[in-house]
């Protein structure tokens, strides 16, 4: 039987599908490895979201493409965001590509794999908006302590930078009884942290109920017996309520983290983008999670550089982020998409002032960031133990940290600690974005 090796890019939400497919896979007898070199086929699930996301993309396939000449690869496919987006560019330039395989043809990837026995160069562009197929099965890839949880597909916001509806397709989401049923199961199986995600969680359930209902499915997800953490990702803030906000204060395993790409702050440049907000709506809705969960961490992306920013729109921004204080920022140049509504947009600025812009916020953001760690020594922390880098010296991160993304706590141990174990932390050390500490129960002996 063929061995499979699978590099997924991008976001979580790209890794659910390609865990799909390789469970699909496993379940007809195909044999999984994490061995490039050995792999009779190699599946390569794509980002194309934005020009840095696309090349890394496209580097990553060319690197696989030659291991038909130096490794055992017989069978080179293309899935995910990028192969649906030029399907029809990988096909002409990149000839090595056995299939390519669009966001709404992952589901068949078993089929697919077959057809490529009697035909080469198969290009598979079902219709986008596929609904989620509930009875597929699912290899999770991820730590086994914890798990993505989609809750919907597609968006129905139209973001003028922003291509995923194109790609994705309006949002559909799952019914709510099918994911707290893959809940349970996935904590069944040992998950003690379940990561919510989707292109826009705060409206799950608004095309199938007629309201979102992100906070109901969270109280169910709550009473699961054995869910640790519960982690909200990809929040508009727009969406927010007051009852969302109640439910995750209410509930002690849901994460007080609130992940909501704002993207600016002044009105102008909110109005280009399309975002369904003002400055004024944005900070009024972050008054409101701190005044009902005081020591809720709050995340945020911003984009430096949309066509039309001049020098007082960027004072605005960084003045909004000097008074807000996130606790977690991200900062985007911005990328021109072909295919966009802003690519159409007037006045594009150069790469430089973007990237200019850009390290002008994280500057700015380096500096809270330490202010806000240098509050936190002397405090105990719950800390989910991730790995050991060497003797005595682990890595986790608490609550507050999202995997791959946020701060991570360097813990001090004198017994062994497994990855998985959640384990009590006193801070005595604080770096600009990371910390340190010992186990409590260690200091006390």
């Amino acid at each position: 039987m063929l061995k499979i090796a699978l590099e997924s890019l991008g976001c979580s939400k790209n890794l659910v599908d390609a865990e799909i497919m390789m469970g699909i896979l496993n379940k007809k007898g195909y044999k999984l490895t994490g061995d490039f070199e050995d792999a009779d086929v190699i599946l390569v699930n794509t980002c194309g979201f934005i020009e840095s996301a696309k090349q890394e993309s496209i580097d990553t396939i060319i690197e696989f493409a030659n291991l038909k000449e130096t490794g055992n690869l017989k069978l080179l496919i293309v899935t995910g965001c990028l192969a649906q987006r030029y399907s029809d560019e990988l096909k002409e330039e990149i000839p090595e590509i056995d299939a390519i395989v669009g966001t709404g043809s992952y589901q068949n990837i078993d089929e697919i794999l077959e057809g490529l026995q009697k035909e080469k160069q198969i290009v598979s562009l079902n219709d986008i908006e596929v609904v989620y197929n509930e009875n597929l099965p699912r290899y999770v890839s991820t730590p086994e302590y914890m798990a993505y949880l989609k809750i919907s597909e597609g968006c129905d916001k139209h973001c003028t930078y922003c291509i995923i509806p194109k790609l994705r397709g309006k949002q559909k989401s799952r019914k709510l009884e099918d994911i707290v049923a893959e809940a349970k199961s996935l904590v069944q199986n040992g998950v003690k942290e379940l990561v919510v995600i989707a292109q826009d969680s705060t409206m799950y359930g608004s095309d199938i109920y007629g309201e979102a209902r992100l906070p109901q499915l969270l109280e169910e997800l709550a009473k699961i017996e054995g869910a640790k953490w519960i982690r909200i990702m990809y929040s508009y803030p727009e969406s927010i309520t007051k009852e969302l906000v109640d439910v995750i204060k209410r509930n002690d395993n849901i994460c007080s983290y609130f992940d909501m790409p704002i993207q600016h702050a002044s009105n102008k440049i909110l109005k280009l983008m399309n975002r369904q907000t003002t400055k004024e709506e944005l900070l009024s809705k972050i008054n409101m999670i701190r005044s009902a969960i005081p020591d809720a961490t709050l995340r945020t992306t911003l984009i430096t550089g949309f066509p039309g920013e001049d020098e007082k729109d960027f004072e605005e921004l960084v003045e909004f982020v000097k008074k807000v204080k996130f606790d977690k920022l991200g900062v985007f140049p911005y990328s021109r998409e072909e295919g966009t509504a802003a690519d159409k947009l007037p006045n594009h600025l150069e790469q430089e002032v973007k990237e200019e812009r850009r390290d002008v916020i994280m500057m700015i953001q380096q500096s809270i960031s330490e202010e806000i760690n240098q509050s936190k020594i002397g405090k105990t922390y719950e800390v989910l133990i991730e790995e050991q880098i060497e003797d005595n010296v682990y890595i986790g991160r608490t609550q507050y940290d999202a995997e791959e993304i946020d701060s991570i706590v360097y813990v001090k141990s004198h017994t062994t600690l497994d990855p998985g174990e959640f384990v009590d932390v006193k801070i005595n050390t604080a770096l600009e974005y990371d910390l340190m500490g010992d186990i409590q129960d260690e200091l006390t002996k």
